[in-house]
């Protein structure tokens, strides 16, 4: 649809050439036909969402009267940490943990964020990781196989939980969720989202160890 009008189906289309410009603001791309713009896009980096992103970020401050924690993950705001997102709560939803007595100020911690920030607050985090790829969520962190929900067939359900069991490997200790679109999915192709989520977590890993406290919060790159 150009301008309102919708175009026809069968329309014939005259060749179409894309323009792209990137500056470190933003990236600009045009569509052309005959010389004559039809479509313009324009996403600012401003604008891009954090959530998934991943940081070695330092702790700036215990607040044990909020059960919660700011984290310095190299933005213009501190980040946020509460009690509930803290692995080890997340673990034993049931018991009373304290922050105070997981966290200090100075510490690394290895995060990643799960909403965005908005107006005068920073982003939200959490200390358990997910990894998602194509047909799988690696859960780092975990030992259980999740399946999505809006996979409902009990036997499709069982079969994929077992296929996906024998392809990890002896005595693996890792979570997955197998996401929604694995029903269609191939051994290999698993066995492929599989190795690359492994190769991402082991990079994670190096780097989160490599990588010393500063009061600017490094991203680890994926």
């Amino acid at each position: 649809m150009l301008s309102g009008i919708p175009i026809p189906k069968d329309a014939v289309r005259p060749p179409e050439t894309v323009l792209v410009n990137i500056t470190p603001q933003e990236t600009r791309v045009a569509v052309l036909e005959e010389n004559n713009i039809c479509e313009l896009h324009i996403e600012r980096n401003s604008g891009h969402s954090l959530v998934g992103n991943i940081y070695l970020g330092v702790v700036k401050r215990v607040l044990p009267g909020m059960q919660s924690a700011f984290i310095d993950i190299g933005l213009e705001r501190a980040a946020f940490l509460h009690i509930v997102d803290v692995l080890e709560q997340r673990r034993n939803p049931d018991e009373t943990q304290r922050i105070e007595h997981m966290l200090f100020e100075g510490q690394s911690v290895l995060v990643q964020v799960i909403k965005d920030p908005i107006n005068t607050k920073g982003a939200r985090l959490s200390t358990q990781i997910s990894l998602a790829g194509r047909f799988l969520v690696h859960l780092p962190q975990e030992d259980h196989i999740g399946i999505s929900q809006r996979i409902e067939d009990d036997a499709e359900r069982s079969s994929l939980r077992e296929r996906l069991n024998n392809l990890l490997p002896e005595n693996a200790c890792h979570g997955y969720i197998i996401r929604t679109n694995a029903e269609n999915a191939s051994d290999d192709q698993l066995q492929s989202d599989i190795n690359y989520l492994t190769k991402v977590w082991e990079h994670i890993q190096k780097q989160a160890k490599i990588q010393p406290p500063k009061p600017c919060s490094i991203k680890i790159c994926l």
